[in-house]
């Protein structure tokens, strides 16, 4: 008998778990518009997410979230640590990837009437998940700590401080204080982490129950 037999054979015993698993998660007819390659820009988006997050937990071993070490460390990891340059580079392009296949899979969703009735609160959760890789890629962005990175988040944050009444709370906010610096990478990094992941993990989680239950949508 095999490891997953040893390990997993008194559990699916008892429980009863491929059959469960098999009738919640594969159990299901693929509709044959659902196969046209424009259909698969989320799974394709999903596939991605799970690739940054396999690359970022290896980044995040040798990263120093710190204004003296952060463009160090991000040297270290793309020069000496093994295989580094290629960790940094999937993660780099999955990212600029992801953000890519959001967007067409929200086209495909629009032009096929996809977000109309009874799927109108799945559309506004995929809006939600739209601003969260946007989001991703502000913060992560920032995080080789290079002047590229530097300026181009200044501007991105002197640019929401132009948003009428709370602009201004919501720069001081992000940045940590008067201007990008220490307390704003330490921010960005912790949202890019920690608190991102987590509203991913929530959002996702009910856009895939929906789609379980309201099924694929038709073609237009």
């Amino acid at each position: 008998m095999n490891v997953y037999g040893r390990v997993a054979r008194p559990f699916d015993d008892r429980f009863d778990l491929t059959n469960r698993l098999h009738a919640a998660f594969l159990d299901r007819t693929v509709p044959e518009h659902a196969r046209r390659y424009y259909f698969c820009f989320g799974g394709i988006a999903f596939l991605l997410i799970l690739i940054e997050i396999v690359t970022g937990v290896i980044l995040t071993f040798y990263y120093v979230p710190t204004p003296e070490e952060a463009y160090a460390s991000t040297y270290y990891i793309s020069h000496f640590v093994n295989y580094g340059w290629l960790v940094r580079s999937v993660h780099y392009w999955a990212a600029q990837l992801m953000v890519v296949f959001v967007i067409g899979h929200m086209l495909r969703v629009y032009l096929t009437a996809s977000y109309k009735r009874p799927r109108e609160f799945n559309w506004v959760i995929g809006v939600g998940l739209f601003a969260l890789t946007m989001a991703f890629t502000l913060t992560g962005h920032l995080l080789p700590w290079d002047s590229g990175a530097y300026w181009s988040t200044t501007v991105t944050l002197s640019l929401a401080d132009k948003i009428p009444v709370i602009g201004s709370s919501i720069s001081y906010l992000m940045m940590g204080g008067e201007g990008v610096g220490a307390g704003t990478l330490t921010r960005f990094f912790s949202a890019h982490i920690m608190l991102l992941p987590a509203a991913l993990a929530l959002f996702l989680g009910a856009h895939f129950w929906m789609i379980r239950k309201q099924g694929i949508s038709g073609p237009l």
